[in-house]
């Protein structure tokens, strides 16, 4: 064939209508047509990987998940050694092989978090998803409302699971939902009404096949269900749910339990041994069935752990130690402009007196420091200066009675 007749063997284009023209045995590819097929390449592999569990799902052993759980959050020891076993033997379960002959059917280990605002909580969710490159959902529960009433449905939970995993159903169905603030759907009362509970059990009722594991027809961009309307179908039989709530007032039932089992001359005893400071950590789930939840939806989140309540010293670690700790991020965001950001160790224990003083939690380490540095800030970038050093009586002088009372009413 003559050179200027040569063509693309794919396309039909001559060689003067291309770039490149590369010839093989008996045929011949321009640029475009090496262009197009890499693309479909690129997409049938990424295809194929995300439909292999194994080759994107990070399991490491639950010592491994602490560690893992270690570099971000300080503290609550306990709870981090239930939520590394419960994710490692959850995750087991969906790489165990289908092909296994024997009947024993492992059951999903769903979780339940109870410990006061500000705790880590949902710091906890995240971080393990993070770990296992998994798409998480943080959802709200105060705003479910049984079907047909105003409100969010409780299949919206899945909605957003979808729309993290980018509407890839086989992620979305290994995926990690975090039913946060499951307190506010407690049962109002004990005794029967003539009005229905569309925001309490109601919606505990609707939790039950989601948790347990169920086909669920999801709409894609959230809102109502209608005839007309296109679903996807989610199986939600291996998707971990955790729930976390405050449970605020929960301490007088186990108060109230553990001064019960009291009786006699071990009574004293008794009382010695038990750690007021934390009566959270003797939760049981009759606890949490006298706040209001259903002992369904209890049966179907058999993991239950507490969050410790932060102490002076645990407040201290967070604001320095984590790998993504407060202060390591303003010294960041500082050095972006060239500034040199230090703090005294006495201006850091100042910080944390106030957020233990006026209960603003681990949460309030953050507003307390935006508020003592937000000046510095505004200022330096176009001073000059290359060196910030926050001492005590800085940080005093920022923050106010009147920065404090706002903060307080934030939180």
């Amino acid at each position: 064939m003559a050179k200027e007749n040569l063509e693309c063997s794919f396309c039909g284009r001559k060689k003067p209508e291309t770039n490149l023209l590369i010839a093989g045995l008996d045929a011949h590819i321009c640029d475009r047509c090496i262009e197009q097929a890499h693309g479909i390449v690129a997409e049938e592999s990424k295809q194929s990987k995300t439909n292999d569990l194994s080759s994107e799902l990070i399991l490491k052993k639950p010592k491994e998940i602490k560690g893992f759980l270690d570099t971000f959050i300080i503290g609550q020891e306990r709870t981090k050694k239930v939520m590394s076993v419960a994710v490692y033997n959850h995750y087991k379960r969906l790489l165990q092989s289908s092909s296994n002959d024997d009947d024993v059917e492992i059951q999903k280990s769903n979780i339940i978090m109870v410990g006061q605002t500000g705790t880590g909580k949902t710091l906890m969710a995240k971080t393990i998803a993070r770990m296992l490159n998994v798409p998480l959902a943080i959802v709200d529960a105060t705003v479910l409302t049984e079907a047909g009433y105003v409100g969010e449905d409780v299949e919206s939970i899945l909605t957003r699971l979808l729309q993290a995993a980018d509407y890839n159903l086989e992620k979305t169905e290994r995926g990690i939902v975090f039913i946060d603030e499951i307190d506010k759907i407690a049962r109002k009362s004990d005794n029967p009404s003539i009005t229905r509970d569309v925001s309490g059990e109601g919606v505990q009722q609707g939790l039950l096949k989601l948790l347990e594991g169920t086909t669920v027809n999801v709409p894609p961009k959230g809102g109502r269900k209608h005839p007309d309307q296109k679903f996807i179908e989610v199986n939600t039989e291996n998707i971990l749910f955790i729930a976390g709530g405050a449970f605020d007032g929960i301490e007088r039932a186990i108060s109230k339990r553990l001064n019960l089992q009291s009786i006699g001359y071990s009574a004293t005893k008794a009382e010695e041994n038990l750690d007021e400071a934390n009566i959270l950590q003797y939760i049981i789930p009759k606890d949490l069935k006298d706040f209001g939840l259903i002992p369904e939806i209890i049966g179907r989140l058999p993991v239950l752990t507490h969050m410790n309540p932060l102490d002076e010293k645990t407040l201290r670690a967070i604001l320095t130690e984590p790998k993504n700790a407060i202060i390591k991020q303003y010294e960041k965001l500082f050095a972006m402009d060239g500034i040199t950001f230090s703090i005294t160790d006495q201006a850091l224990d100042y910080i944390v007196k106030k957020a233990i003083e006026y209960k603003l939690g681990a949460r309030g380490l953050r507003s307390l420091c935006e508020a003592i540095f937000t000046d510095a800030m505004f200022e330096m970038p176009t001073s000059g200066e290359k060196e910030f050093k926050v001492s005590k009586p800085y940080a005093e002088s920022k923050l106010n009675y009147e920065t404090i009372k706002k903060l307080k009413a934030v939180s």
